[in-house]
């Protein structure tokens, strides 16, 4: 199974600020709204999410249908299979895919087993 990009949403309390800091690591924007609160940072292979007053805690985040690069990957898994197959491993997600969706953009979310939230977030 496949989850697609990997990155870090963090809950920060000031974006500007944030978005200042990370950028001194070598973080560069490259997606989001600072309007709605929330900026896609990336350096090199590693990418950070962050979200002003949208998130209660930090979030691992699989994004299915992306590659490392940010790209589209071909063929990828459906988030609807990967929480089919969490289903059966006796994983229960915290919020399920809409079961009127079929295809296209969706996601879920879940817990493990130290209380951490995963999102699996497909937006294509």
């Amino acid at each position: 199974m496949e989850l697609g990009a990997f990155s870090v949403s963090l809950a920060v309390a000031d974006l500007a600020a944030s978005q200042r800091f990370y950028e001194a690591l070598g973080f560069t924007v490259t997606g989001g709204d600072a309007g709605e609160h929330w900026l896609i940072m990336v350096n090199g292979t590693s990418v950070i999410g962050l979200f002003e007053g949208m998130f209660d805690s930090n979030i691992l985040t699989f994004n299915p249908g992306l590659g490392r690069d940010l790209g589209p990957v071909d063929p990828f898994d459906d988030v609807r299979t990967i929480e089919a197959h969490l289903v059966a491993h006796g994983i229960e997600p915290v919020s399920r895919v809409d079961p009127e969706s079929t295809e296209g953009p969706a996601s879920l979310t879940l817990r493990d087993p130290d209380g951490n939230m995963i999102l699996i977030d497909q937006f294509r």
